[in-house]
């Protein structure tokens, strides 16, 4: 693993932080974590695209820790009682789906899907500050989740911001013998 594959896992420390802070009913030190942590998704991508590192398990890394960083205050706000469940259901539903979708399909992240990820840490930020937009933030960034998982799985052909291609549909590689498919090591391939 890389430096910026280790400032994307560093962001998991934030995550018992900010649960202890919510059920300790202490939200300072939970919303210090979280915004922390944030700056953590920012600073990873840069470092990696300012010094070439980045690496396929990075872009794997990457999303997967931005989901469980957003979705632990969401759940422990739902414990709290001060987000109905229905709407961070949605939001796990969405990123469950769009996650699969990828899966088999190219492209990373859209316009629409960065939106949704800013708009979901603004508004758990503004909930636990208590502050009375924070509510308004949550559904503002429901909205935009089911629209950015809209844009990924209607075949559009990129017109509502799809990462595909259809000019160029993607080309699959057959890796070489000991390719991890992470893009960490370089595969070794024998000629005889």
């Amino acid at each position: 693993m890389n430096l910026p594959n280790w400032i994307t896992v560093s962001r998991l420390v934030a995550v018992p932080i900010i649960f202890l802070s919510i059920e300790g009913g202490d939200h300072a030190i939970g919303v210090v974590a979280f915004v922390l942590a944030c700056v953590t998704d920012w600073l990873d991508g840069f470092v990696a695209r300012q010094f070439q590192l980045e690496t396929g398990l990075g872009k794997i890394l990457d999303p997967l820790v931005d989901k469980l960083l957003v979705l632990a205050p969401l759940l422990a706000l739902v414990q709290t009682q001060v987000l109905p469940a229905w709407g961070v259901y949605v939001i796990v539903a969405r990123e469950l789906l769009v996650t699969a979708w990828r899966g088999h399909s190219a492209g990373g992240a859209n316009l629409w899907g960065k939106a949704k990820t800013v708009l979901q840490m603004v508004a758990i930020i503004l909930l636990l500050m208590d502050s009375p937009y924070g509510i308004y933030g949550f559904w503002l960034a429901v909205a935009v989740t089911i629209w950015s998982g809209i844009t990924y799985i209607l075949p559009t052909g990129g017109t509502l911001g799809s990462t595909a291609d259809k000019t160029n549909p993607p080309v699959h590689h057959t890796p070489a013998p000991y390719d991890t498919g992470y893009g960490d090591q370089p595969a070794t391939t024998t000629t005889n």
